[in-house]
Order: C-alpha cells, then sequence, then structure tokens
C-alpha cells in the first residue's frame, strides 16, 4: 500500500515536470502546468489522490506565499502610491465585486456565494502581470505604474477575506453579521499586536540568527516565524495566511529582507506548486463538459467586463485613452489569489462543486491568455486609430541613477573601494552578510543590502545584471568557488575583479570567470617597490610600465627568495650560482642546459655588475657568472651541482 501510495506521488511528479517543460516552450505560466497535473492526477483524471490528502500541505504553501507577499509590501512605497493604490485599487475592486455580485444575485445566488464570486473576478494575477511587466521593460512605464497600484490594493483586499471566508461558515445558519464585527475587531487586534510585537522582536531575533553566519539556522528560522505567526492567527478563528502576511509586512521593512525571500523561495515554490495541484483536482471536466458553452460565455465576460472597466475608471481619472486601455488589456486575468478564496470557500463548504470548477476553469483560461494579451497589447491597440500612438510611445518615468560597480564584502578592503568610488560620484551597491556593518552602513545612507551573494536570486535583486563592474572584495575560498561560476553565468559579458591573500589559486579563478585577479599580499609587494623607485627618482612612466609587466606576468617574479635560517622547503627559492673557470657550464650555452629536467628556472644572470633577465638559449656563459636560479631548495640544489660539475 505504501509503495502503491509513493509510485503515484513519483507519476503525480513526472507529469509536473513534463507539463512545466511543456508550458514554458509554449510561453505559458507554470501555474497552468501545475492545474493540468492535478486535474490529470485527481478525481477528474487518473483518481490518484483527493483533493482532502493534498490541502493541509497545500495549505502552507499559501502562508509561504502571504508572507513572500508581505516582504514585498513596503508602507513608505504604499504610502509614495496611496493615491493611485487606494483611489484606483479601490475602484476598480469594490466596482468589478458589486457589478459582479449584482448579477449573481440575479441569477438566483446567495449573497455569500455571490461575494464569493464577484471576490474571485476582481482580483487579478500579480505573479503573471509583474513578471511580463518586467520582461516587456514597462514596470517604468505609467501604465505599468498604474497596474502595480491596483495590484497591491487586491493584495491588501486579501486579508479582510482571509478574515471573513471562515466566519460565512456558519452550516446553512443565517449570517451572524455581529460575529463578523467581532470578527474583524478581532483581526485588527492581532494585526496590531502583532506589529507591536513583531516590530520590537523580529529584527533582534534575525539580528542574533545572522549573527551566527548560518545558513541552515536562518532557513529554519523563517519558516517557523512564518508557519508559527499563521498559528497564532488560526488560534484567534482567523486565517493562517493573514498571520504569515503580517509577519512578512513586519521584516518587509528591514535589512534582512532580500535573504528571507532567497531563503524561503524554494519551499514556497514547492508548496505552492502542491497547492495548485490541489486546486488542479477541483477541475472535474465531466462537470465542465455540459456547461462549456457557459464556461466560454462567463470567460468573454469577465476579460470585457474587467476591460471595460478599469477603462472607464481610468478615462474618468484622467488618463489618456492609450494608457487606460493597455492598463485594462494588462488586468484583464483572475488571479492566482482568486485560486486561494476558490480553496477556502470549497473547504468550508460556501460553494458547490459545480459553481468552483466552472470558476476554476474560466480562471485558467483567462491566466492563459494573458501572456499573449500583455504581450500584443500594442499590436491589439494599434487596430484600433483612436486610441492614439503605439504604447512603445508612452511616457517613461525618470529612471534612478542605477549602480555601476557591484560590491560583494564590505569590510576594508570593500569600504576602501566604495570609499573612493563615492569621492570620483561612481554609483555603486553592495552586498554584505555582516548583519552589525550593514545595519551601521545603511543607517551612514550607504547603498548596502544584506544578502548571500552565493543565491542567484540575491545577485539578481543587487543589480548583477545592471551593472559594469562586479568586484569581490572577500578572501573566502569556498564562497569565491562558488559566487565566480555563478556571476559569470548571470552575467557573461562582466567585468570581475577579484581580490585575494595570495596567487596559489590564482589561475583557477580566472578559468572560473575572474576577468582579473588581484593579490592582496603581492600588490603590497608592488606599492611598496614603486614608492622606493619614485623617491629614488625613476620616472612614474617607468615605474608603471614595471608594475604593469608584473601584473600582466602573474607576479612570477614576485616568488623565490633567497633562503633564511627558517626555510620553507615546500616554497620556492632563490639561489644565486656563481661559475668558476672550473664549473662544467663554462663556455657552454643555455640550450646545453637541461632545465626542463632538473624543473628549475634561470631567472637572470649577472655578468660583471649588468643583470639579464631570461637571457637568451644561445648565451654563452663565462667564468665569472653569476645565475640566479628559482625553485623547490632540492631541486636547485640539483642543479647546482649540474652546472658546476656536469
Amino acid at each position: 500500500m505504501e509503495h502503491a501510495f509513493l509510485l503515484k506521488i513519483l507519476l503525480m511528479l513526472v507529469i509536473a515536470i513534463a507539463s512545466i517543460a511543456w508550458f514554458r516552450r509554449l510561453g505559458l505560466p507554470a501555474i497552468l502546468a501545475y492545474l493540468l497535473t492535478g486535474m490529470l492526477s485527481g478525481p477528474g483524471g487518473f483518481d490518484w489522490f483527493s483533493q482532502q490528502q493534498m490541502q493541509s500541505v497545500a495549505e502552507l504553501g499559501v502562508v509561504l506565499l502571504m508572507f513572500t507577499l508581505g516582504l514585498e509590501f513596503s508602507l513608505p512605497r504604499l504610502l509614495a502610491m496611496r493615491r493611485t493604490v487606494f483611489g484606483l485599487g479601490f475602484a476598480q475592486v469594490f466596482v468589478t465585486s458589486v457589478l459582479v455580485i449584482v448579477v449573481a444575485l440575479g441569477i438566483g445566488m446567495t449573497l455569500v456565494e455571490s461575494i464569493i464570486i464577484g471576490a474571485v473576478i476582481a482580483l487579478s494575477s500579480t505573479a503573471i502581470v509583474l513578471k511580463l511587466l518586467n520582461e516587456q521593460g514597462w514596470l517604468k512605464r505609467r501604465h505599468g505604474e498604474l497596474s502595480v497600484s491596483v495590484l497591491l490594493f487586491q493584495d491588501i483586499a486579501v486579508i479582510p477575506l482571509l478574515i471573513l471566508l471562515p466566519l460565512m461558515a456558519n452550516d446553512g445558519q443565517p449570517t451572524d453579521y455581529a460575529a463578523i464585527f467581532i470578527a474583524m475587531v478581532k483581526g485588527t487586534a492581532a494585526f496590531i499586536a502583532l506589529m507591536a510585537f513583531g516590530r520590537w522582536a523580529l529584527p533582534k531575533l534575525f539580528d542574533e540568527v545572522a549573527r551566527s553566519r548560518s545558513n541552515e539556522l536562518f532557513v529554519l528560522t523563517t519558516l517557523v516565524v512564518a508557519i508559527l505567526t499563521g498559528v497564532f492567527t488560526h488560534w484567534l478563528g482567523l486565517s493562517m495566511a493573514l498571520g504569515a502576511f503580517m509577519a512578512g509586512m513586519l521584516l518587509g521593512e528591514s535589512q534582512y529582507r532580500r535573504q528571507l525571500e532567497a531563503d524561503i523561495r524554494p519551499f514556497r515554490d514547492l508548496l505552492m506548486g502542491l497547492f495548485f495541484i490541489s486546486i488542479g483536482m477541483l477541475l472535474d471536466l465531466s462537470l465542465v463538459l455540459p456547461f462549456w458553452w457557459q464556461v466560454l460565455a462567463i470567460l468573454v465576460a469577465v476579460v470585457i467586463g474587467k476591460m471595460a472597466i478599469l477603462y472607464g475608471i481610468l478615462r474618468f481619472s484622467g488618463e489618456s485613452s492609450k494608457i487606460a486601455a493597455t492598463s485594462a488589456i494588462t488586468l484583464a486575468q483572475v488571479g492566482e489569489f482568486s485560486f486561494v478564496v476558490l480553496a477556502l470557500a470549497v473547504n468550508y463548504q460556501l460553494l458547490n462543486d459545480e459553481t468552483s470548477t466552472i470558476l476554476v476553469m474560466v480562471a485558467v483560461i483567462s491566466m492563459g491568455l494573458a501572456p499573449a494579451l500583455i504581450r500584443h497589447s500594442g499590436q491589439l491597440l494599434s487596430l484600433l486609430p483612436a486610441l492614439g500612438q503605439d504604447v512603445d510611445n508612452q511616457a517613461v518615468l525618470v529612471k534612478k541613477n542605477k549602480a555601476q560597480v557591484l560590491i560583494l564584502g564590505y569590510g576594508r578592503v570593500g569600504q576602501t573601494v566604495a570609499r573612493f568610488l563615492r569621492s570620483e560620484a561612481v554609483p555603486y551597491a553592495v552586498l554584505d552578510l555582516d548583519p552589525t556593518r550593514v545595519s551601521e552602513a545603511r543607517v551612514a545612507g550607504e547603498p548596502v543590502l544584506f544578502g548571500d551573494a552565493c543565491k542567484r536570486s540575491i545577485l539578481l535583486e543587487a543589480g548583477i545584471t545592471d551593472v559594469n563592474m562586479l568586484v569581490i572584495s572577500f578572501c573566502d575560498g569556498r564562497a569565491l568557488e562558488e559566487v565566480l561560476p555563478l556571476a559569470r553565468e548571470l552575467a557573461p559579458e562582466l567585468t570581475i575583479l577579484v581580490r585575494t591573500r595570495d596567487d596559489s589559486n590564482m589561475t583557477e579563478y580566472e578559468h572560473a570567470g575572474a576577468s582579473q585577479v588581484i593579490p592582496e599580499s603581492l600588490e603590497g609587494s608592488l606599492m611598496l617597490v614603486s614608492q622606493v623607485l619614485y623617491k629614488c627618482g625613476v620616472p612614474l612612466t617607468r615605474i608603471l610600465k614595471r608594475l604593469e609587466s608584473e601584473r600582466r606576468n602573474h607576479y612570477q617574479y614576485l616568488h623565490g627568495f633567497f633562503s633564511g635560517q627558517e626555510t620553507d622547503f615546500t616554497l620556492e627559492q632563490l639561489h644565486a650560482v656563481a661559475l668558476p673557470a672550473s664549473a662544467w657550464a663554462v663556455g657552454k650555452s643555455l640550450a646545453d642546459v637541461p632545465i626542463a629536467r632538473l624543473r628549475v628556472d634561470i631567472r637572470a644572470i649577472r655578468r660583471q655588475g649588468e643583470e639579464i633577465e631570461h637571457p637568451p638559449q644561445d648565451w654563452q656563459m663565462q667564468a665569472g657568472d653569476i645565475l640566479l636560479l628559482q625553485g623547490k631548495p632540492r631541486r636547485v640544489e640539483r642543479a647546482e651541482g649540474f652546472l658546476l660539475e656536469g
């Protein structure tokens, strides 16, 4: 029995993988692939699982989704956009919901069913719209800004829905409006209590966790906080997702926001996949097929109706017809939070299977149409000359001064680099993993983010694809081995400078993607040499040429030193061999000396006070010549014996 269950899970995952790969090739969102997987695996397909079997695990996906949504919920950003968010967003949700409720009541639905259907249709897909706007480069355009404002209010509107849905489940009894009022007060009190406690406690908790430098502890703490706050609000009789959202919102203003989002994303994506699979299990084609014409009619009504409502609101608020139409097309689909509302409604038995299945099918098809509608909105509107010029000619908002240099590590070296960049007015951004250092720097106004540079999402968030140069200022070998290939993969043409303590792994780092490796100890020696030469009157241009020559030759002449009492026989040494008249090598050329077999290097030959570096192979050795040999001590000793005795 157990083996059969595991086999079913394996087959479901295989279907999910194949579906995602197929939908990606078609340019469709992965959500639709999960829904198809659920439809095939559920009662309407192979009947491997029931929706109830997936429900508890899938609910964790909603909890983590709400937590990450809270992380993105910035109060300062909300206040800055309050006119469009609370004006335009509220108008869209209110007008759409009221019209749908009126229509639903007119065809015989109950008030509770009508409210749920109105909420489902009023919401749009945050994930799909933001992804497509970002791909098209439209987030900074006017219609992108308006779309984001509406989506932000829709996300806020989910909160009272999460409070109301459990209260509507009254087993057929009349709706208790007093209980609803009490629950709203309770939800407000819980919100205030979590805000007060969390604003003080959560940052301190994550400060301590971050100081431990343990990625496992950070991930575990994040999961526990998200789930624990959900359990707290569930204990109050509210939704778990509400508590997770509050926790995310409290941490959204902290320096750990990006790291929290990166750590929780794999768990969220996996559990959200299971959630959408569980939604797909609600799709029973045997119920839908007899009503296929109703599904198509509702789909057309929803898409065109949402377009018309938002277009009218935007035109009334003074926006141009072109921007209004583009924004209306962008938000014409049904959103992923509609599935959350539908799942809760079915769980609380507020909707029958037939109605929920029809609504899920409408939502799925509308989300499938969304990418094509958004990508080709310009071509669609060009068919209507009255709407004016093309969408690409809309005014672009003034962009922020983007960083030209991204610095990984804000220790001594990173801060020195940043100070010089700042003095030359070169914009930069910094990533660091020390919570105290990040906190101090942010207070001072430095553009420093807390995050692990080994994570792809953190590097993308920091803007690695937009900068001209990446400076890796830390010397941790393990981190370098992870960061370099990842950075080169994300930005193939990026100039990457790497600071190391020495040049022991210089070649490996260059092969891994470094444009240039700067060994700190050897560069310190070069700086001292340059000062000595400059004080001795050597022209600056000549000094710079010598320094550049050393760097170009990978600092090879900075290795090998005359040995002392504490000789390390594992390192290369420099040894002088004076040739007496009786030496075997006198009268011979360098070509006669088997340098490769002896495994040493003849750095230079000194003759009558002059030094010739890297003499040619036809150089004839004379009595009195001094050869400077470089190599391991035992090899140098063997080479000296050969030069003297043959």
